[in-house]
């Protein structure tokens, strides 16, 4: 399996590594395992706006969750130069802006766990999906990732 050739018959081309807004580091690698700081949903290069059950649908927060899962790939790329030392992701923790009301935090979070599933094969990760009052820059998604040298 060679994750390039998936991400081209996808018509998916990866970003480079995103700039920390703040004192961070973008990733961290410690033994095999890569961590990687959470990313923002971004939407024609800015902060992609909104509330969960207020401002939009769940198909709207799945289709932001995969694309924050395609910025988290071109990071984890200038990580670690090639995805295809990648033996799996281990862990996703997304956070959802979210109304009081709003209940499906996990279906948003399938948005970036159905890509990343079809990228590194069917073996699963770890995920954590909660609701929460705001993120940086009004952003309607934010998602961190473990991932597992080969």
């Amino acid at each position: 399996m060679n994750v390039y050739d998936i991400l081209a018959a996808r018509q998916i081309h990866l970003p480079g590594a995103r700039q920390p807004s703040a004192l961070y580091e973008p990733f961290a690698i410690s033994g095999q395992l890569v961590f990687l700081s959470g990313h923002t949903a971004r939407q024609d290069g800015r902060a992609w706006v909104g509330q969960l059950g207020t401002t939009m649908a769940t198909d709207e927060g799945q289709r932001a969750a995969r694309s924050v899962a395609i910025d988290l790939l071109g990071t984890l790329q200038a990580a670690v130069v090639d995805l295809n030392r990648i033996a799996r992701i281990v862990k996703l923790t997304a956070l959802v802006n979210s109304s009081p009301a709003f209940t499906e935090h996990h279906l948003v979070a399938n948005g970036a766990s159905e890509l990343l599933a079809g990228l590194f094969g069917t073996v699963g990760h770890a995920r954590s999906a909660f609701g929460v009052a705001q993120i940086p820059h009004g952003a309607c998604i934010e998602i961190e990732m473990v991932a597992e040298l080969r």
